[in-house]
């Protein structure tokens, strides 16, 4: 299995959703696929929204995280980089489509539909029990110096 994008490039980034170095966060690990990249989940008893049932707030965290970084890969490769942008979500929609239950791994899958030299539109999917429970559009935007997250991993 190939390295997690957030370990080979930002292993220190503190971001609750994909950060290694963020111990109470949800450490996401993206990993290219092809012209996918996928993450696996497993929810926690307190990431619930009720009982057997994930919170939407979570679900989007994952999903933005996951995109963001599906976006900064795709741009550092466009632009023959060899450690990908900052990126930060510019605009980003979820839809929750049916409940996305707890007790299982869930399955994220991402890739870029739209691109420019510094930003890119990213669709993803979460999956629980092979089902489609929640999408994610968005899009992803690389900062410059004086950005606040300029150069946080």
């Amino acid at each position: 299995m190939s390295t997690a994008l957030q370990d080979q490039y930002a292993p220190h980034n503190e971001c609750f959703g994909c950060g290694p170095a963020n111990t109470k966060g949800l450490r996401i690990k993206s990993r290219v696929e092809g012209d996918e990249v996928v993450a696996e989940f497993t929810p926690e008893a307190h990431h619930i929204a009720f009982p057997g049932v994930v919170n939407g707030g979570i679900i989007g965290a994952i999903l933005d995280c996951h995109s963001n970084w599906t976006a900064a890969y795709h741009v550092m490769k466009t632009a023959g980089a060899e450690t990908p942008p900052c990126t930060v979500t510019a605009d980003y929609a979820i839809k929750l489509k049916r409940p996305t239950p707890t007790g299982v791994t869930l399955y994220l899958r991402a890739k870029v539909v739209e691109s420019e030299a510094d930003r890119a539109v990213v669709e993803a999917t979460l999956e629980a029990n092979g089902k489609v429970t929640a999408t994610c559009r968005g899009l992803f935007v690389a900062v410059k110096e004086g950005h606040p997250a300029f150069h946080r991993w």
